[in-house]
């Protein structure tokens, strides 16, 4: 037993006194540094698509919660965003007045993301009659989603319509919200280069 005992000791001497040779590491080193050069651009793209995917659920929750409000309210609600501060807000306007009052504070759109759709040209298939933001009344830096007291998107002018919608792009995608006549809302995606628009 105790010869055993000095031969396990001997092997573990060994085993001890072998290291890892400069050539080992720097073959390892290097199937690292490879390995890191392809997982970096992916996660970056993946990290982008997060940032407008993410602006784009939070632009459509706060549009369901507008359409939600005019209905509970019997009033006017709407989703207003600064298109040059990258910021969005739900807003309600009390029956008989032409005030708006914000529920709650902006909502900043994530980092490196703003409003916009680029040079694209072509809405949403079965969206817009004329593609763009939905813009508030007589502006071309504010956009607006306005529903009425039975939840239904409408114009300035009180009119129903199916022609809203809110687009956010990182200039490489573009990202959108739109809003049918029943108020049924939908998030398209597309590369800013071509409108190949694929549902959410």
């Amino acid at each position: 037993m105790f010869e055993r005992m000095q031969k396990n000791s001997r092997n573990l001497d060994k085993f001890r006194n072998q290291g890892v040779t400069i050539l080992e590491l720097t073959v390892v080193m290097a199937i690292v540094m490879i390995i890191a050069t392809m997982a970096i651009p992916a996660a970056l793209t993946v990290a982008r698509e997060l940032r407008t995917s993410g602006d784009a659920r939070d632009l459509n929750g706060a549009i369901v919660l507008a359409k939600m409000r005019a209905a509970a309210n019997f009033a006017r609600a709407r989703v207003y965003a600064d298109l040059s501060a990258n910021t969005f807000r739900v807003e309600w306007q009390q029956p008989g007045t032409t005030t708006w009052t914000p529920e709650g504070g902006d909502q900043y759109l994530a980092t490196g993301v703003s409003f916009g759709y680029g040079s694209l040209g072509t809405p949403p298939p079965n969206t817009q009659g004329t593609f763009g933001q939905a813009l508030c009344s007589g502006s071309t830096t504010t956009a607006c989603i306005t529903f009425n007291s039975r939840g239904i998107p409408i114009d300035s002018s009180g009119v129903p319509t199916s022609n809203d919608a809110i687009y956010v792009t990182d200039g490489r995608t573009v990202t959108g919200v739109t809003v049918s006549a029943t108020g049924l809302t939908k998030i398209w995606r597309t590369e800013a280069s071509t409108a190949n628009w694929k549902q959410k």
